[in-house]
């Protein structure tokens, strides 16, 4: 008696079929998952990256801040990226006295980015100049369901936004 090794052409197309069901229904929630583990990421980079830049206006006793530059002046585009430099003269901007501290890369295309004023700004003793903040981070769309935020105020702590619908505008 003779055993044959692999499948017939039947027992193929079937396996092939069922995959292809499992594929297709199982897609949008990896697309969900990808997303909210994106949201989550980078927030919590850019969550490190202000505590980064308050703890180093601490240790080197200097204004520090945070914001997208474009020209070496601050603006509201979050979505190329952001800077973190000691701004030695307390210009709101990047110039030659300045030290870069660290540049981000600039975030996806599709993700929304959005702070309520053009920079953070951390005085030497730690403390955030002017009010309190909230920077948003949109995943895919400016209304997404995994949008994520943090909230910095005016003494310099930092912490995660607890609101659950966070929209881009």
């Amino acid at each position: 008696m003779c055993l044959t090794k692999g499948f017939t052409l039947t027992e193929s197309v079937v396996a092939i079929s069922i995959a292809g069901i499992l594929i297709t229904v199982g897609s949008p929630t990896f697309t969900d998952i990808y997303e909210h583990t994106r949201a989550d990421s980078h927030i919590r980079v850019l969550q490190q990256s202000i505590v980064y830049a308050r703890n180093q206006a601490i240790s080197y006793g200097a204004r520090v801040t945070i914001c997208p530059l474009e020209n070496g002046l601050c603006h509201k585009n979050w979505q190329q990226g952001y800077s973190i430099f000691i701004d030695r003269d307390i210009a709101n901007s990047f110039g030659d006295k300045d030290v870069l501290l660290y540049k981000s890369k600039p975030f996806n295309k599709k993700d929304w980015v959005q702070y309520n004023r053009n920079a953070i700004r951390f005085q030497p003793e730690g403390f955030a100049s002017g009010t309190n903040g909230t920077l948003k981070f949109c995943p895919g769309a400016k209304n997404s369901p995994y949008s994520r935020a943090i909230v910095v105020n005016q003494s310099g702590r930092v912490r995660y936004s607890k609101k659950k619908s966070i929209v881009c505008i």
